[in-house]
C-alpha cells in the first residue's frame, strides 16, 4: 500500500499508521454517518480526533489523487490557514491518504479533540437556552470575522460551529468539517448574506444575526434582513424539493 501524508506536529509516518490502524477498532465514535465516521482516540496521552472519510467512487479516486485535493487534505491545509488568520478550529494534526494504482481509496483528517461545551444548533433550536441572545450575538460577530478575514465556509451550517466556555464566561468558536472553503481577498455583502442561508434560521434567531450584522457591516437592517431571509427561504426550499424528490424516488423503487 502506497501512502501520502502531512503533518504539523512531532508525529512521524509510523506513529501516524498506528493511530489509523488503532482508529479502525479503538476509539469512542462520536458521529458514525453514511459518509463519514468520526472517533476521538487516546494516543499515548493524546486525545485525538480522527475523521475517516468514505470510500470514493471510482471517478472520484482518480479525481482525488491526480486533479484535486482529498478531504482530507483539504481539511488538513484549511485549518492551518483559518488559524492563521486566527479563527478558532481544532488544531490540524495530519492528514493520511491510502493510495492505490488507480487513486485514492480512503484518507483521514488527524486533529486535536476539543472538548467543546454545545453547538450553535443548541442555541438556536432552544428558545429557553441561557443567555441565548448574548451567544447568537457573539455569534454574529465571529461569522462577520470570517467574512472580513475574507473566508466563505461553505458548510456554515449549524452543527460546524462548536463553542466553549472559557473561564471568562465569554464565548470562543470553533469551526470543523472544513473541506468546503473559499478564500477570497474581499466577500461582497450577496456572498456574506448567501453564507447564512444553511443555518435554517427561524424568524426570531434571524433578526438578531440581521440587527447584528447590520451594526458591523454599516448597512441598514432591512437591507440585511431581507438578503438574509431571501437566501435562508431559497436554501429551506430547494432541500425540501430534494427529500420529496427522494422519498418519491424511494416509492416508486420499492
Amino acid at each position: 500500500m502506497m501512502y501520502n501524508f502531512e503533518h504539523s506536529s512531532d508525529l512521524d509516518k509510523t506513529s501516524l499508521l498506528e493511530i489509523i490502524d488503532k482508529s479502525q477498532d479503538l476509539g469512542e465514535v462520536l458521529v458514525r454517518g453514511s459518509r463519514n465516521t468520526l472517533k476521538v482516540l487516546d494516543y499515548n496521552g493524546l486525545q485525538l480526533t480522527i475523521k475517516s472519510f468514505k470510500v470514493p467512487n471510482l471517478i472520484n479516486k482518480v479525481v482525488y489523487k491526480f486533479f484535486r485535493k482529498s478531504k482530507a487534505r483539504r481539511s488538513f491545509e484549511h485549518a492551518k490557514i483559518l488559524l492563521q488568520k486566527g479563527i478558532n478550529t481544532p488544531k490540524p494534526i495530519a492528514y493520511f491518504e491510502e493510495l492505490t494504482f488507480f487513486g485514492i481509496r480512503k484518507s483521514y483528517y488527524v486533529s486535536d479533540y476539543l472538548n467543546y461545551d454545545f453547538s450553535i444548533r443548541e442555541v438556536f433550536m432552544d428558545k429557553n437556552f441561557p443567555n441565548r441572545k448574548e451567544i447568537i450575538i457573539q455569534f454574529t460577530q465571529f461569522t462577520f470575522k470570517l467574512h472580513e478575514v475574507g473566508v466563505e465556509f461553505l458548510d456554515h451550517s449549524p452543527g460546524n460551529t462548536l463553542i466553549k466556555v472559557n473561564e471568562n464566561g465569554a464565548y470562543d468558536f470553533y469551526l470543523v468539517d472544513l473541506n468546503r472553503m473559499k478564500f477570497h481577498s474581499i466577500l461582497t455583502f450577496k456572498q456574506r448574506m448567501k453564507n447564512f442561508s444553511r443555518l435554517s434560521l427561524e424568524d426570531d434567531v434571524l433578526k438578531h444575526i440581521s440587527s447584528e450584522y447590520a451594526k458591523l457591516n454599516d448597512v441598514t437592517f432591512d437591507k440585511v434582513y431581507s438578503s438574509m431571509s431571501s437566501f435562508v427561504n431559497q436554501f429551506t426550499s430547494k432541500n425540501e424539493f430534494k427529500k420529496q424528490l427522494k422519498n418519491k424516488l424511494l416509492f416508486y423503487r420499492n
